[in-house]
């Protein structure tokens, strides 16, 4: 599938909408438009409210995606939809990856 058709998958809903995401997050690393894409994502009410498992939301997993790709667009995206949550998010978030700022999240995948 391309990344427009992941992404497209993934805010559909269904059963797939996390393995779609996932998808992307492989692929960000060697793939700025998959980047764009989580970015985007990240960002829709329903991934936001879509727990993959405990706090963590399917917004969060494409953040930290996007972090753990670890390329300037990738990393530029995350900033900009961590700044996109709300505070509480941020901080559970922050505690979740064990950063005090994003810019000192380095999660692995």
């Amino acid at each position: 599938m391309t990344n427009q058709e992941l992404a497209e998958l993934a805010n559909s809903g269904g059963p797939y909408r996390g393995k779609a995401v996932f998808e992307l997050v492989d692929r960000a690393r060697a793939d700025d438009d998959a980047a764009s894409q989580l970015d985007q994502l990240s960002r829709l009410p329903a991934l936001r409210e879509d727990r993959a498992f405990h706090l963590v939301s399917l917004a969060w997993a494409a953040i930290i995606g996007l972090l753990a790709a670890e390329t300037a667009q990738a990393r530029a995206r995350a900033y900009a939809a961590f700044e996109a949550l709300n505070r509480t998010e941020q901080t559970h978030f922050l505690a979740y990856v064990g950063a005090e700022r994003i810019e000192d999240a380095h999660p692995r995948i």
